[in-house]
C-alpha cells in the first residue's frame, strides 16, 4: 500500500496496466499539457528526440502536480525516430497505415521518458531507448493487422502493441519489454521507493 498518494498524470491504457500489474496504488488526472506544440517548439528550438521525450514528461508530472501539490505525480512520454524524423500518433486508419509503411523494412528508436514531481518541482527524470526492426510485411499482412488492431492502436506512436498482435510486425528487437511499451518500469519503482511511495 502507498504511503503517499500517487496520480498517474497520462490516460494511457499500456501505463496504466503495467503499473496496475506491478501492485501500485494510484489515481488517474489528464495532464492538459499541449504535447503537439511543445515538441514542435522543441524540435524548432533545436532539441533532438531524448530532449523532447524528457521535457514533455517532465512537463506533464509538473503541470499535474502543481494543481495537486500533496500527491506524488508520476509521469511519461514516448518518442518514435525513424531515421532522424519524429513520429506522432496517428489520428486514424489513413494515417496509420502510412505509420507502418512507413517503418516497414527499418529499424527505429523507441525513447521513453519517465517523470516524478511534486508540489510543481521535478524530483526525478529517467530515459531509456529500445530499438526494433520492423520486417518486410506484405500488404496483405498490413491489411489484416489493421482490420483487427484499429482503433485500439491509435493510442500508440508506432500503431502497435508489442505485446499482442503488434509483435508480428518485428524481426529484431533490441531493449527492455517495459521501456518499448511506454515506460522504463524497474527504475520507476526504484524511485518510487526512494521517495516513499512504496514499501522498502
Amino acid at each position: 500500500m502507498s504511503v503517499i498518494e500517487i496520480i498517474l498524470a497520462s490516460v494511457s491504457t499500456s501505463r496504466r496496466t503495467m503499473l496496475e500489474a506491478a501492485g501500485v496504488n494510484f489515481t488517474v488526472v489528464a495532464p492538459n499539457v499541449d504535447e503537439e506544440l511543445m515538441r514542435d517548439m522543441l524540435t524548432g528550438g533545436g532539441a533532438d528526440a531524448y530532449r523532447v521525450a524528457d521535457a514533455l514528461a517532465e512537463a506533464k508530472a509538473v503541470a499535474v502536480s502543481e494543481r495537486h501539490p500533496e500527491a506524488l505525480v508520476i509521469a511519461a512520454d514516448q518518442i518514435l525516430l525513424c531515421e532522424d524524423r519524429i513520429f506522432s500518433k496517428a489520428l486514424d486508419e489513413t494515417e496509420a497505415r502510412a505509420t507502418l509503411l512507413a517503418l516497414r523494412g527499418r529499424a527505429h528508436e523507441l525513447i521513453s521518458a519517465a517523470a516524478i514531481a511534486k508540489g510543481g518541482v521535478s524530483l526525478w527524470r529517467r530515459t531509456e531507448t529500445a530499438r526494433l526492426t520492423m520486417r518486410e510485411f506484405s500488404d496483405e499482412f498490413l491489411d489484416s493487422y489493421l482490420t483487427a488492431e484499429i482503433p485500439d492502436v491509435l493510442g500508440s506512436v508506432g500503431c502497435y502493441r508489442i505485446e499482442g498482435r503488434g509483435a508480428q510486425l518485428f524481426s529484431e528487437i533490441a531493449g527492455d519489454h517495459f521501456c518499448i511499451r511506454g515506460l522504463p518500469l524497474i527504475p520507476f519503482l526504484h524511485a518510487l521507493r526512494e521517495h516513499g511511495a512504496l514499501l522498502p
